[in-house]
């Protein structure tokens, strides 16, 4: 049998945040609900945060409330606070997605606060969250580096071993400036990949200088299985000069596919919640395999 790579839609959240034109609410749950159909089995559906600083985030209650929750679907939130965990426990998220950076720089200007403050606040949000019985994601942006070299493999050994001993249920590490390439990938998931264990350790990769789908490739062969994917190959962080999107989802399937790795997930049906977004954007979105899939469709 063929290994199952397992694919976490970010989309809507990490996918939607830096976009100006705004995407109304019916349409965001109407993609929600089309790429849970596509075989997406774990999706993050939006981010709780303060509305003037993401705008695209304002209807996150409108969201939850709206999707038609599949019971074997598993769809998280999100937050970078107490708040955003109240917010997320009311509106019935179970899964939350908590995350600190290894840069003390990027975390100053991303959430207002420096590495050991973050570490600390981190912790408290955990507890907050087992409080209301909610499984935790915990996660490390820059993980490997950042524009201000103050990111180390031991930095981020460390954090890890932190997030472990609070008993998050998974963890992962976040590509956020897309420096990556695969040898760091192989050598980071080396230390990793042991040190967590049981746990689930999850890559969360953006294609800044085109590395994207190598650093798939290296991870899935060092022994990582799961990902977080956008579809379209949306995404970015605001806090980041130059960032683009995350790995595409149609093209990260495409590959393990033809690899004979297994996601359960549809690329076509993917492919086209991607022309919807393109639509409602107005221009075409950074992704391949979308548009391959519009062309064939077209052209019968």
């Amino acid at each position: 049998m063929s290994k199952m790579i397992h694919i976490v839609e970010v989309g809507l959240r990490d996918g939607l945040q830096r976009e100006t034109v705004p995407i109304p609410t019916a349409d965001k749950i109407r993609m929600i609900d089309r790429l849970t159909a596509a075989g997406i089995r774990q999706i993050q559906v939006t981010s709780f945060v303060h509305p003037k600083l993401v705008p695209q985030m304002a209807d996150a209650e409108a969201v939850c409330a709206g999707i038609q929750r599949r019971p074997d679907v598993r769809y998280s939130a999100l937050v970078l606070n107490a708040k955003g965990v109240e917010r997320a426990h009311a509106a019935g998220i179970t899964d939350i997605d908590l995350s600190i950076s290894a840069s003390d720089a990027h975390g100053r200007k991303n959430a207002n606060m420096g590495l050991q403050e973050a570490v600390a606040h981190f912790a408290e949000m955990v507890a907050l969250a087992r409080s209301y019985g909610m499984r935790v994601r915990g996660g490390i942006q820059c993980a490997f580096g950042y524009y201000v070299d103050d990111v180390t493999p031991d930095l981020v050994l460390e954090l890890a071993r932190q997030h472990l001993a609070l008993g998050v249920d998974s963890l992962a590490l976040a590509d956020s400036t897309g420096m990556a390439n695969p040898a760091q990938i192989r050598a980071m998931l080396a230390s990793v990949l042991p040190l967590a264990g049981d746990v689930p350790v999850v890559l969360h990769l953006h294609d800044t200088r085109g590395m994207g789908l190598a650093n798939v490739l290296a991870a899935v062969e060092a022994g990582c299985a799961t990902f977080d994917t956008a579809f379209g190959g949306m995404g970015g962080c605001n806090f980041i000069e130059g960032a683009a999107g995350n790995v595409p989802t149609e093209d990260t399937v495409n590959m393990l596919h033809a690899l004979g790795y297994t996601t359960g997930v549809d690329v076509e049906q993917v492919a086209q919640v991607s022309r919807m977004l393109a639509g409602l954007l107005g221009r075409p979105l950074p992704g391949k395999l979308y548009q391959l899939t519009e062309e064939r469709h077209n052209t019968g």
